[in-house]
Protein backbone atom coordinates (compact mmCIF):
# COMPACT_ATOMS: atom_id res chain seq x y z
CA UNK A 1 0.00 0.00 0.00
CA UNK A 2 1.57 3.51 -0.46
CA UNK A 3 0.48 7.03 0.89
CA UNK A 4 -1.74 7.79 -2.05
CA UNK A 5 -4.48 10.43 -0.80
CA UNK A 6 -2.92 11.06 2.75
CA UNK A 7 -0.70 14.41 1.51
CA UNK A 8 -4.40 15.85 1.04
CA UNK A 9 -5.08 15.84 4.33
CA UNK A 10 -4.70 18.94 6.02
CA UNK A 11 -3.82 18.59 10.19
CA UNK A 12 -6.60 20.24 11.04
CA UNK A 13 -8.81 17.62 9.24
CA UNK A 14 -6.55 14.98 10.94
CA UNK A 15 -6.50 16.13 14.07
CA UNK A 16 -10.25 16.15 13.86
CA UNK A 17 -10.79 12.67 12.86
CA UNK A 18 -8.35 11.13 14.93
CA UNK A 19 -10.46 13.54 18.21
CA UNK A 20 -13.02 10.79 19.29
CA UNK A 21 -9.59 8.53 20.17
CA UNK A 22 -8.12 11.18 22.16
CA UNK A 23 -11.40 12.02 23.67
CA UNK A 24 -12.04 8.84 24.69
CA UNK A 25 -8.42 8.00 26.01
CA UNK A 26 -8.91 12.10 28.46
CA UNK A 27 -12.22 10.42 29.64
CA UNK A 28 -10.94 6.87 30.44
CA UNK A 29 -7.62 7.24 31.10
CA UNK A 30 -6.32 10.72 31.88
CA UNK A 31 -9.32 11.27 33.83
CA UNK A 32 -8.81 8.33 35.93
CA UNK A 33 -5.11 8.62 36.71
CA UNK A 34 -6.31 12.32 37.98
CA UNK A 35 -8.48 11.17 40.64
CA UNK A 36 -6.84 7.82 41.28
CA UNK A 37 -9.48 5.55 40.64
CA UNK A 38 -9.70 3.38 37.27
CA UNK A 39 -13.15 2.16 38.30
CA UNK A 40 -14.88 5.35 38.42
CA UNK A 41 -15.32 6.21 34.73
CA UNK A 42 -16.61 2.58 32.89
CA UNK A 43 -14.87 2.51 29.94
CA UNK A 44 -18.47 1.83 28.19
CA UNK A 45 -19.29 5.21 29.17
CA UNK A 46 -16.56 6.53 27.69
CA UNK A 47 -16.63 5.26 24.45
CA UNK A 48 -19.58 5.79 24.35
CA UNK A 49 -19.05 9.35 24.42
CA UNK A 50 -16.48 9.31 22.13
CA UNK A 51 -18.34 6.87 19.52
CA UNK A 52 -21.02 9.88 19.37
CA UNK A 53 -18.79 12.36 19.43
CA UNK A 54 -17.23 10.38 16.09
CA UNK A 55 -20.89 10.88 14.25
CA UNK A 56 -20.44 14.60 15.32
CA UNK A 57 -17.51 14.97 13.40
CA UNK A 58 -18.00 13.44 10.21
CA UNK A 59 -18.56 15.88 8.04
CA UNK A 60 -20.29 15.63 4.23
CA UNK A 61 -23.06 13.03 5.54
CA UNK A 62 -26.19 12.89 6.19
CA UNK A 63 -27.19 11.82 10.05
CA UNK A 64 -28.17 8.18 8.70
CA UNK A 65 -25.15 7.75 6.45
CA UNK A 66 -22.93 8.62 9.44
CA UNK A 67 -24.45 6.07 11.34
CA UNK A 68 -24.54 3.94 9.11
CA UNK A 69 -20.82 3.77 8.71
CA UNK A 70 -20.45 3.30 12.55
CA UNK A 71 -22.87 0.47 12.29
CA UNK A 72 -20.92 -1.02 9.28
CA UNK A 73 -17.74 -1.18 11.08
CA UNK A 74 -19.37 -2.30 14.35
CA UNK A 75 -20.56 -5.41 12.40
CA UNK A 76 -17.49 -6.16 10.39
CA UNK A 77 -16.90 -9.76 10.09
CA UNK A 78 -14.39 -10.23 12.56
CA UNK A 79 -16.39 -8.49 15.15
CA UNK A 80 -18.91 -10.37 14.82
CA UNK A 81 -16.87 -13.80 15.20
CA UNK A 82 -15.33 -12.47 18.21
CA UNK A 83 -18.69 -11.69 19.84
CA UNK A 84 -19.22 -15.46 18.84
CA UNK A 85 -16.18 -16.51 21.02
CA UNK A 86 -17.34 -14.27 23.97
CA UNK A 87 -20.46 -15.78 24.17
CA UNK A 88 -19.33 -19.05 24.07
CA UNK A 89 -16.57 -18.22 26.37
CA UNK A 90 -19.06 -16.73 28.63
CA UNK A 91 -20.90 -19.91 28.53
CA UNK A 92 -18.16 -22.72 29.46
CA UNK A 93 -16.56 -20.69 31.72
CA UNK A 94 -19.79 -20.15 33.90
CA UNK A 95 -21.01 -23.84 33.28
CA UNK A 96 -17.72 -24.97 33.56
CA UNK A 97 -17.32 -23.54 37.10
CA UNK A 98 -20.91 -24.35 38.42
CA UNK A 99 -19.91 -28.20 37.79
CA UNK A 100 -16.68 -28.04 39.72
CA UNK A 101 -14.61 -28.42 36.96
CA UNK A 102 -12.84 -25.01 38.43
CA UNK A 103 -12.36 -26.09 41.82
CA UNK A 104 -11.29 -29.69 40.75
CA UNK A 105 -8.63 -28.47 38.35
CA UNK A 106 -7.08 -26.19 40.60
CA UNK A 107 -7.05 -28.62 43.62
CA UNK A 108 -5.03 -30.67 41.25
CA UNK A 109 -2.62 -28.11 40.69
CA UNK A 110 -1.80 -27.14 43.88
CA UNK A 111 -1.55 -30.98 44.56
CA UNK A 112 1.72 -30.77 41.98
CA UNK A 113 3.09 -27.62 42.06
CA UNK A 114 4.55 -25.85 45.41
CA UNK A 115 2.71 -22.45 45.72
CA UNK A 116 6.20 -20.43 45.11
CA UNK A 117 6.06 -22.23 41.16
CA UNK A 118 2.74 -21.87 40.57
CA UNK A 119 3.45 -18.28 38.90
CA UNK A 120 6.26 -19.46 36.73
CA UNK A 121 4.01 -22.38 35.95
CA UNK A 122 1.45 -20.60 34.80
CA UNK A 123 3.09 -18.17 32.65
CA UNK A 124 5.05 -21.20 30.76
CA UNK A 125 2.01 -22.95 30.40
CA UNK A 126 0.07 -19.58 28.33
CA UNK A 127 3.73 -19.43 26.23
CA UNK A 128 3.14 -22.95 25.43
CA UNK A 129 -0.37 -22.95 24.87
CA UNK A 130 -0.30 -19.92 22.96
CA UNK A 131 2.49 -20.82 20.65
CA UNK A 132 0.75 -23.99 19.76
CA UNK A 133 -2.33 -23.18 18.75
CA UNK A 134 -1.38 -19.33 17.20
CA UNK A 135 -3.51 -17.23 19.05
CA UNK A 136 -3.95 -15.20 22.49
CA UNK A 137 -7.36 -15.15 22.36
CA UNK A 138 -7.71 -19.20 22.75
CA UNK A 139 -4.85 -18.76 25.33
CA UNK A 140 -7.42 -16.63 27.25
CA UNK A 141 -10.00 -18.60 27.40
CA UNK A 142 -8.31 -21.63 28.11
CA UNK A 143 -6.40 -20.68 31.46
CA UNK A 144 -7.79 -17.41 32.80
CA UNK A 145 -10.78 -19.15 34.63
CA UNK A 146 -8.13 -21.20 36.12
CA UNK A 147 -6.19 -18.43 36.75
CA UNK A 148 -8.32 -16.44 38.78
CA UNK A 149 -9.46 -20.21 41.10
CA UNK A 150 -6.14 -20.53 41.53
CA UNK A 151 -5.65 -16.66 43.06
CA UNK A 152 -8.33 -17.66 44.79
CA UNK A 153 -6.96 -20.54 46.55
CA UNK A 154 -3.93 -18.95 47.16
CA UNK A 155 -5.43 -16.01 48.71
CA UNK A 156 -3.42 -13.92 45.66
CA UNK A 157 -4.66 -11.21 43.83
CA UNK A 158 -6.49 -12.38 40.71
CA UNK A 159 -5.43 -9.07 38.54
CA UNK A 160 -2.27 -10.13 39.26
CA UNK A 161 -2.47 -14.13 37.69
CA UNK A 162 -4.68 -12.63 34.68
CA UNK A 163 -1.45 -10.81 34.18
CA UNK A 164 0.77 -13.36 34.10
CA UNK A 165 -1.82 -15.25 31.28
CA UNK A 166 -1.79 -12.42 29.44
CA UNK A 167 1.75 -11.83 29.05
CA UNK A 168 2.23 -15.47 28.39
CA UNK A 169 -0.44 -15.52 25.72
CA UNK A 170 1.33 -13.45 23.29
CA UNK A 171 4.60 -14.45 23.62
CA UNK A 172 2.89 -16.83 21.23
CA UNK A 173 1.15 -14.96 19.10
CA UNK A 174 3.86 -12.82 18.57
CA UNK A 175 6.06 -15.77 17.77
CA UNK A 176 3.56 -18.88 16.38
CA UNK A 177 3.74 -20.09 12.60
CA UNK A 178 -0.40 -19.89 12.73
CA UNK A 179 -0.75 -16.75 13.99
CA UNK A 180 -2.83 -14.19 12.34
CA UNK A 181 -0.02 -11.97 13.19
CA UNK A 182 2.78 -13.82 12.03
CA UNK A 183 1.10 -14.71 8.45
CA UNK A 184 0.00 -11.30 8.05
CA UNK A 185 3.54 -9.68 8.94
CA UNK A 186 5.54 -12.39 6.81
CA UNK A 187 3.22 -11.72 3.73
CA UNK A 188 3.14 -8.48 3.60
CA UNK A 189 6.90 -7.60 3.89
CA UNK A 190 8.31 -10.75 1.62
CA UNK A 191 9.43 -12.86 3.79
CA UNK A 192 9.02 -16.44 5.07
CA UNK A 193 7.49 -17.42 8.50
CA UNK A 194 10.36 -19.54 9.45
CA UNK A 195 12.95 -16.56 8.83
CA UNK A 196 11.06 -14.24 10.55
CA UNK A 197 10.96 -16.42 13.67
CA UNK A 198 14.37 -16.50 13.62
CA UNK A 199 14.72 -13.12 13.70
CA UNK A 200 11.78 -12.82 16.17
CA UNK A 201 13.36 -15.57 18.81
CA UNK A 202 15.98 -12.85 19.60
CA UNK A 203 13.50 -10.41 20.56
CA UNK A 204 10.73 -12.45 22.27
CA UNK A 205 13.06 -15.21 23.99
CA UNK A 206 15.12 -12.85 25.69
CA UNK A 207 11.92 -10.55 26.94
CA UNK A 208 10.15 -14.05 27.93
CA UNK A 209 13.30 -15.10 30.20
CA UNK A 210 13.49 -11.98 31.60
CA UNK A 211 9.67 -12.20 32.72
CA UNK A 212 10.44 -15.89 33.67
CA UNK A 213 13.01 -15.01 36.20
CA UNK A 214 11.26 -12.06 37.66
CA UNK A 215 8.24 -14.81 38.56
CA UNK A 216 10.54 -17.53 40.16
CA UNK A 217 12.79 -14.79 41.94
CA UNK A 218 10.34 -12.18 43.14
CA UNK A 219 7.01 -13.95 43.67
CA UNK A 220 6.84 -14.34 47.24
CA UNK A 221 5.56 -18.05 48.33
CA UNK A 222 1.80 -17.20 49.32
CA UNK A 223 0.30 -19.45 51.90
CA UNK A 224 -2.90 -21.65 50.67
CA UNK A 225 -5.73 -20.08 52.58
CA UNK A 226 -8.71 -22.04 51.16
CA UNK A 227 -8.80 -25.45 50.02
CA UNK A 228 -11.38 -27.55 48.24
CA UNK A 229 -12.05 -31.25 48.33
CA UNK A 230 -10.76 -33.24 46.19
CA UNK A 231 -13.66 -34.22 44.46
CA UNK A 232 -14.14 -35.77 40.98
CA UNK A 233 -10.67 -35.52 38.96
CA UNK A 234 -12.94 -36.43 35.77
CA UNK A 235 -14.32 -33.18 36.20
CA UNK A 236 -11.20 -31.39 35.16
CA UNK A 237 -12.17 -32.83 31.24
CA UNK A 238 -13.55 -29.66 30.43
CA UNK A 239 -10.55 -27.67 30.69
CA UNK A 240 -8.49 -30.24 28.99
CA UNK A 241 -10.99 -31.07 26.48
CA UNK A 242 -10.49 -27.35 25.84
CA UNK A 243 -6.55 -26.64 25.87
CA UNK A 244 -5.77 -29.89 24.32
CA UNK A 245 -8.46 -29.40 21.30
CA UNK A 246 -6.85 -25.50 21.13
CA UNK A 247 -2.91 -26.92 20.82
CA UNK A 248 -4.26 -29.60 18.06
CA UNK A 249 -5.16 -25.94 16.18
CA UNK A 250 -8.79 -26.83 16.12
CA UNK A 251 -10.92 -23.39 15.45
CA UNK A 252 -11.96 -21.53 18.50
CA UNK A 253 -15.50 -21.48 18.54
CA UNK A 254 -15.05 -25.42 17.93
CA UNK A 255 -12.91 -25.99 20.85
CA UNK A 256 -15.34 -23.89 23.12
CA UNK A 257 -18.53 -25.67 21.63
CA UNK A 258 -16.95 -28.94 22.70
CA UNK A 259 -15.83 -27.83 26.36
CA UNK A 260 -19.54 -26.69 26.52
CA UNK A 261 -20.83 -30.04 25.56
CA UNK A 262 -18.20 -31.75 28.08
CA UNK A 263 -18.98 -29.51 30.44
CA UNK A 264 -22.91 -29.92 30.16
CA UNK A 265 -22.22 -34.33 30.02
CA UNK A 266 -20.12 -33.93 32.87
CA UNK A 267 -22.99 -32.25 34.91
CA UNK A 268 -25.22 -34.73 33.83
CA UNK A 269 -23.43 -37.55 35.33
CA UNK A 270 -23.11 -35.75 38.69
CA UNK A 271 -26.83 -35.52 38.78
CA UNK A 272 -27.24 -31.66 37.60
CA UNK A 273 -30.51 -30.76 35.61
CA UNK A 274 -30.10 -30.05 31.86
CA UNK A 275 -32.13 -26.89 32.90
CA UNK A 276 -29.68 -25.29 35.46
CA UNK A 277 -27.23 -25.71 33.35
CA UNK A 278 -28.52 -23.80 30.60
CA UNK A 279 -29.42 -21.65 33.69
CA UNK A 280 -25.97 -21.50 34.25
CA UNK A 281 -24.73 -20.81 30.32
CA UNK A 282 -27.28 -18.12 30.26
CA UNK A 283 -26.02 -16.15 32.92
CA UNK A 284 -22.44 -16.42 31.86
CA UNK A 285 -23.54 -15.17 28.42
CA UNK A 286 -25.22 -12.20 30.07
CA UNK A 287 -22.07 -11.49 32.18
CA UNK A 288 -20.47 -10.98 28.64
CA UNK A 289 -22.82 -8.10 27.63
CA UNK A 290 -20.74 -5.21 28.57
CA UNK A 291 -18.06 -6.88 27.21
CA UNK A 292 -19.43 -7.06 23.56
CA UNK A 293 -21.22 -3.68 24.13
CA UNK A 294 -17.18 -1.93 24.78
CA UNK A 295 -16.34 -4.03 21.47
CA UNK A 296 -18.98 -2.95 18.73
CA UNK A 297 -18.48 0.97 20.33
CA UNK A 298 -14.78 0.73 19.85
CA UNK A 299 -15.38 -0.71 16.58
CA UNK A 300 -17.63 1.57 15.16
CA UNK A 301 -16.00 4.43 16.67
CA UNK A 302 -12.57 3.47 14.90
CA UNK A 303 -14.60 2.71 11.41
CA UNK A 304 -15.55 6.66 11.49
CA UNK A 305 -12.27 7.72 12.36
CA UNK A 306 -10.97 5.26 9.28
CA UNK A 307 -13.56 7.18 6.89
CA UNK A 308 -12.97 10.47 8.33
CA UNK A 309 -9.16 10.00 7.11
CA UNK A 310 -7.71 9.49 11.00
CA UNK A 311 -5.70 6.82 10.08
CA UNK A 312 -4.39 7.76 6.34
CA UNK A 313 -3.22 11.36 7.83
CA UNK A 314 -1.83 9.21 10.76
CA UNK A 315 0.58 7.49 8.65
CA UNK A 316 1.46 10.41 6.48
CA UNK A 317 2.69 12.58 9.92
CA UNK A 318 4.61 9.01 10.93
CA UNK A 319 6.57 8.32 7.66
CA UNK A 320 8.06 12.44 7.31
CA UNK A 321 10.99 12.68 8.03
CA UNK A 322 12.69 8.93 8.46
CA UNK A 323 16.43 9.08 8.53
CA UNK A 324 19.03 6.27 9.02
CA UNK A 325 18.78 2.25 8.75
CA UNK A 326 17.75 2.54 13.25
CA UNK A 327 15.12 5.74 12.32
CA UNK A 328 13.48 3.86 9.37
CA UNK A 329 13.10 0.74 11.99
CA UNK A 330 12.02 2.72 14.94
CA UNK A 331 9.68 4.73 12.33
CA UNK A 332 8.29 0.81 11.57
CA UNK A 333 7.46 0.01 15.64
CA UNK A 334 5.62 3.65 16.09
CA UNK A 335 3.73 3.39 13.29
CA UNK A 336 2.67 0.27 13.87
CA UNK A 337 1.80 0.82 17.44
CA UNK A 338 0.16 4.17 17.18
CA UNK A 339 -2.16 2.01 14.77
CA UNK A 340 -3.01 -0.72 16.85
CA UNK A 341 -4.09 2.15 19.46
CA UNK A 342 -6.27 3.30 17.09
CA UNK A 343 -7.45 -0.08 15.68
CA UNK A 344 -7.35 -1.65 19.01
CA UNK A 345 -6.60 -5.17 16.61
CA UNK A 346 -2.82 -6.38 16.30
CA UNK A 347 -3.43 -7.81 13.28
CA UNK A 348 -5.40 -5.28 11.48
CA UNK A 349 -2.66 -3.29 12.46
CA UNK A 350 0.01 -4.79 10.78
CA UNK A 351 -2.30 -5.66 7.22
CA UNK A 352 -2.98 -1.50 7.54
CA UNK A 353 0.85 -0.42 7.60
CA UNK A 354 2.20 -3.40 5.89
CA UNK A 355 2.82 -2.18 2.86
CA UNK A 356 3.68 1.46 3.53
CA UNK A 357 6.12 -0.68 6.08
CA UNK A 358 7.34 -2.19 2.57
CA UNK A 359 8.23 1.20 1.37
CA UNK A 360 9.87 1.89 4.08
CA UNK A 361 12.06 -0.81 4.40
CA UNK A 362 13.04 -1.15 0.91
CA UNK A 363 13.96 2.66 1.00
CA UNK A 364 16.20 2.36 4.21
CA UNK A 365 17.81 -1.43 3.01
CA UNK A 366 15.88 -2.84 6.34
CA UNK A 367 15.65 -6.88 6.12
CA UNK A 368 12.09 -7.85 5.39
CA UNK A 369 12.67 -10.62 8.30
CA UNK A 370 13.41 -8.09 10.78
CA UNK A 371 10.71 -5.86 9.60
CA UNK A 372 8.16 -8.21 9.74
CA UNK A 373 9.65 -9.17 13.11
CA UNK A 374 9.36 -5.50 14.21
CA UNK A 375 5.78 -4.72 13.15
CA UNK A 376 4.33 -8.18 14.66
CA UNK A 377 6.46 -7.27 18.03
CA UNK A 378 5.43 -4.02 18.08
CA UNK A 379 1.59 -4.26 17.88
CA UNK A 380 1.66 -7.13 20.34
CA UNK A 381 2.92 -4.87 22.94
CA UNK A 382 0.62 -2.41 22.21
CA UNK A 383 -2.04 -4.67 22.31
CA UNK A 384 -1.11 -5.73 25.99
CA UNK A 385 -1.07 -3.24 27.21
CA UNK A 386 -3.78 -1.45 26.09
CA UNK A 387 -7.25 -1.92 28.36
CA UNK A 388 -9.66 -1.77 25.24
CA UNK A 389 -8.13 -4.82 23.83
CA UNK A 390 -10.15 -8.02 22.71
CA UNK A 391 -7.46 -10.16 24.84
CA UNK A 392 -7.50 -8.08 27.45
CA UNK A 393 -11.81 -7.25 27.56
CA UNK A 394 -11.84 -11.31 27.46
CA UNK A 395 -9.93 -12.16 30.03
CA UNK A 396 -11.11 -9.54 32.95
CA UNK A 397 -14.51 -10.42 32.02
CA UNK A 398 -13.62 -13.78 32.66
CA UNK A 399 -11.77 -12.75 36.15
CA UNK A 400 -14.53 -10.15 37.01
CA UNK A 401 -12.29 -7.71 37.32
CA UNK A 402 -11.77 -4.50 35.86
CA UNK A 403 -9.77 -4.27 32.81
CA UNK A 404 -7.14 -2.36 33.55
CA UNK A 405 -6.64 -3.63 36.39
CA UNK A 406 -4.38 -6.06 35.26
CA UNK A 407 -2.01 -2.95 33.88
CA UNK A 408 0.71 -2.88 36.68
CA UNK A 409 1.37 -6.82 36.74
CA UNK A 410 2.21 -7.27 32.60
CA UNK A 411 5.49 -7.80 33.01
CA UNK A 412 5.99 -9.26 29.61
CA UNK A 413 5.03 -6.76 27.20
CA UNK A 414 7.35 -4.04 28.90
CA UNK A 415 10.19 -7.02 28.60
CA UNK A 416 9.69 -7.08 25.07
CA UNK A 417 9.06 -4.07 24.43
CA UNK A 418 12.47 -3.17 26.04
CA UNK A 419 14.10 -5.85 23.85
CA UNK A 420 12.68 -4.62 20.52
CA UNK A 421 14.42 -1.29 21.30
CA UNK A 422 17.64 -2.91 22.11
CA UNK A 423 17.33 -5.08 18.85
CA UNK A 424 17.01 -1.43 16.82
CA UNK A 425 19.34 0.56 18.88
CA UNK A 426 21.93 -2.40 18.28
CA UNK A 427 20.96 -3.54 15.24
CA UNK A 428 20.38 -6.86 16.50
CA UNK A 429 20.87 -9.80 15.27
CA UNK A 430 23.16 -7.83 12.97
CA UNK A 431 22.93 -10.37 10.02
CA UNK A 432 18.84 -9.84 9.89
CA UNK A 433 19.17 -5.91 10.81
CA UNK A 434 20.01 -5.19 7.04
CA UNK A 435 20.21 -6.08 3.59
Amino acid sequence: MGVEGEISISAKKGLMALSPMFLFLSLYVVVSVLIGDFYKIPISVALLAASMWSIVIYRGKTLKERIETFSRSAADGDIIYMIWIFVLAGAFASVAKEIGAVEATVNFTLGIFPPRYIVPTLFVAACLISFSIGTSVGTVVALTPLAAELASAEGGNVAFFVGVVLGGAFFGDNLSFISDTTIAATRSQGCRMQDKFKVNLWIALPAAAVTLACYVMFVPEVSIVEAYDSGDPWLMLPYFVVIVTAIIGINVTLVLTLGIGCAVLMGCLRGISLLDMAGFAGSGIEGMGGLIIITLLASGMLGVIKACGGIAYLLNVLTTGISGLRGAQYTLAILVGIVNLCTANNTVAIITVGGLAKDISDRFGVDPRKSASILDSASCVVQCLIPYGAQTLLATSLAGISPVAPFPYLYYPWALGGTLILSIAFLFPRRYSKR
